[in-house]
């Protein structure tokens, strides 16, 4: 009987320590972080210009904006839904950010945010005045600003200030017409 008490007490205590012991966990596979969206392309007048190039054969609508500009922020989601409309039709639409190097966080997270179905650069700091006028001559900057492309790569409109969906849709109707 002592022989049984023994053996009990002794398994129970070898119980007991395997249930208090600490748990080796196995190790497990890392989840697969997500690959980070590069920061927009930096593009000076003559990248813009190279840019507008790329897309010669298509209807084109570049977008100027910025994070800090309150309408931009308001006009990009319509925008958006512009491209994912309208692209099947062979639209193409390019955003140009006016955010500066200190701006960059923002953008990443406005970026992620809103995830744009079309390529997104930004304007390399200074030479503000060059690039305006190489953009549209005697724009002072002011944003947002959309420039509109014809096929054959000539501006054919623009709208200065926040856009409404109705004058964005007449403006491509006509750029898809040509």
């Amino acid at each position: 009987m002592r022989i049984r008490i023994a053996a009990v007490a002794c398994s129970l205590a070898v119980a007991c320590v395997t249930l208090a012991a600490p748990r080796i966990a196995a190790p497990q596979a890392a989840a697969p972080k997500a690959k980070p969206t590069p920061d927009p392309e930096l593009v000076d007048a003559q990248g813009l210009r190279k840019v507008v190039e790329q897309y010669k054969g298509k209807p084109l609508l570049v977008n100027f904006w910025a994070t800090w500009c309150e309408p931009c922020r308001d006009e990009y989601p319509l925008l958006n839904d512009l491209a994912k409309e309208y692209g099947p039709q062979g639209l193409k639409v390019v955003g140009v950010s006016f955010d500066q190097d200190g701006d960059l966080i923002l953008m990443r997270r406005f970026l992620a945010r809103y995830k744009p179905v079309f390529p997104n650069y930004r304007k390399k700091e200074g030479g503000e005045a060059q690039f305006t006028q190489a953009v549209l001559p005697g724009w002072n900057g002011a944003l947002p600003a959309t420039v509109f492309y014809a096929k054959d790569g000539t501006q054919i409109g623009h709208v200065l200030g926040a856009g409404t969906r109705e004058t964005f849709e007449a403006a491509i109707r006509k750029l898809l017409e040509k």
